[in-house]
């Protein structure tokens, strides 16, 4: 049976599933509908499955093709292109990132650590395999050749990214709703989404600015010959102006002046084409202005900087297309600094609030009360046992006119008097309209009465049905220190699932409390 611990959870779950959903209608499009390379398609897809609507919604406002043969038009704005850059880079460095908190969380190695290893990770898994692998057809020249162009544009990325990811993970993992630390747990999930588009929103900007200076592609477009996206490349409005396709060597349609753009044909993609206003047809037909654009072969070019005036540029291979940088050092050196301090700021200030030298199997699945302070010295044990009851975690769910300090009657076995005690989380309640998590002895708030006299010989077998170790303190009767229930000092705590039995002569007379020495709980007994 699904149950909804926290108030947020149906929302969780919604989200989720939206998330999945989304990715599914992107995946469907991009592979049916959208003529791109592939590892745009997937970048897509990832990002999506990250970001839900959001991603959905950046998909269709600036990537999917309109119509037939407009993609390489409908994707030229720079902002499009800023998305393009930006959706690339984030489905590299967060599958990184997701990939590696998996791991360590495994590992056990608190927060800290888990943030540097998430960091080089995700730098590792864009800029090996998403940049220099996946785009090496696109961008032309070898695999390391591919990494020394795209290591200081990733790195400068990939710190604008971190910068708005760390925070929110660290915040929303380590504040009071430990679920947020288990990969087992839907919270998890849905807090890696929220990381994924804060990091996704800091990123975008510098983006857009690498995209314009030539630092990284944009949107692309691919039309492979004989493929459904062998199309024509047409424009988005009419245009009283022709030129000629050379691959197809069909007439298009072509927008006049500065946001002419045509389509030409580039080992099976197809790049926009600049139009003066002023040539005449025969002119155009002649010498073409080919613009480098955003849309062209993963270049990040604007389309009013980059032109080829050869009319062979558009029959050039991938290799002979490397985007060449417009950027001075200074500005690069401004942008990598602002770049660095952030990253700083965002991996460090959380250790200001929350102790994030803390691993999730210390805290389990803990959920901490709103009125907890939680501060960088918070230990794992105060918060586990400051925690609430997870309600999936019950054994039983009492009836409101249930009432506890019920006396429990022995077996009498060879004169010796034997009880039978589980202690167990469960639902009690201490108002009729007021049910509460509770742990419990024999499902009682408090728990049974044992009645005894002078004398007696006494057995109380303890089995240990709570998700924590436990033991019971007789606490005020003179016992044996193995009798006696202080955990780790005269007896091992009774892990989960164990027992224990208790042995010892009733000599004291009076009224007596047993009380656990590793937990939260307390019964009266006589």
């Amino acid at each position: 049976m699904l149950t909804f611990i926290q108030p947020i959870d149906p929302f969780v779950l919604g989200w989720l599933a939206l998330c999945i959903l989304s990715a599914l209608y992107v995946a469907y499009d991009q592979f049916r509908n959208n003529p791109e390379p592939t590892v745009m398609r997937w970048a897509f897809i990832l990002t999506t499955l990250y970001m839900g609507p959001i991603g959905l919604l950046l998909y269709v406002m600036a990537d999917k093709e309109p119509k037939p043969g407009t993609h390489e038009q409908f994707t030229r704005p720079l902002w499009k292109q800023g998305v393009g850059s930006t959706m690339h880079c984030v489905a590299g460095d967060a599958t990184g990132i997701i990939l590696s908190a998996l791991i360590v969380i495994s590992l056990g190695l608190p927060m800290k650590w888990d943030l540097v290893v998430e960091y080089l990770a995700g730098f590792m898994v864009g800029l090996f395999v998403f940049q220099a692998l996946f785009m090496k057809s696109s961008m032309g020249g070898s695999y390391w050749e591919n990494v020394k162009r795209s290591f200081l544009p990733e790195l400068i990325s990939m710190n604008f990214m971190m910068a708005g990811m760390a925070p929110v993970m660290v915040f929303l993992m380590m504040g009071r709703d430990m679920r947020a630390m288990q990969p087992t747990e839907p919270l998890f999930w849905a807090v890696m989404s929220l990381g994924v588009i804060a990091g996704f929103a800091l990123a975008y900007p510098v983006n857009v600015w690498m995209v314009s200076r030539n630092m990284k592609h944009g949107l692309m477009t691919e039309r492979p010959s004989g493929s459904r996206f062998d199309v024509p490349s047409q424009p988005l409005e009419p245009q009283n102006v022709n030129h000629l396709n050379r691959s197809q060597g069909k007439v298009v349609q072509a927008p006049q002046g500065h946001e002419a753009a045509g389509s030409a044909s580039h080992a099976g993609h197809h790049m926009p084409e600049q139009d003066h206003a002023q040539m005449n047809h025969a002119e155009h037909a002649a010498h073409v202005q080919v613009t480098q654009a955003h849309a062209h072969m993963g270049h990040g070019t604007p389309p009013e900087q980059a032109t080829a005036s050869s009319p062979d540029h558009a029959a050039m291979g991938h290799e002979g297309h490397q985007m060449q940088p417009n950027v001075t050092r200074p500005q690069l050196l401004s942008v990598g600094l602002i770049s660095g301090l952030l990253l700083l700021l965002g991996m460090t200030w959380p250790a200001t609030k929350v102790n994030v030298n803390i691993a999730a199997h210390e805290v389990g699945s803990a959920i901490m009360p709103p009125g907890m302070i939680m501060t960088p010295d918070t230990p794992a044990d105060a918060m586990k046992d400051m925690s609430a009851v997870d309600p999936r975690l019950f054994r039983f769910r009492a009836a409101v006119t249930q009432q506890g300090d019920q006396t429990l009657e022995p077996a009498v076995q060879g004169g010796v008097k034997r009880f039978n005690l589980t202690v167990s989380a469960g639902q009690w309640n201490i108002l009729k309209d007021r049910p509460v998590g509770a742990y419990a002895i024999n499902g009682q708030v408090p728990g049974p009465r044992l009645e005894l006299e002078q004398g007696d010989q006494v057995e109380i077998v303890v089995k240990n049905d709570l998700p924590e170790s436990t033991t019971l303190h007789w606490h005020g009767l003179i016992l044996d220190n193995e009798m006696d229930g202080p955990a780790h000092i005269t007896q091992k705590p009774i892990k989960p699932g164990g027992s224990y039995t208790y042995r010892f002569t009733a000599v004291q007379a009076g009224t007596y409390f047993v009380t656990t020495q590793q937990g939260e709980l307390m019964s009266a007994a006589r």
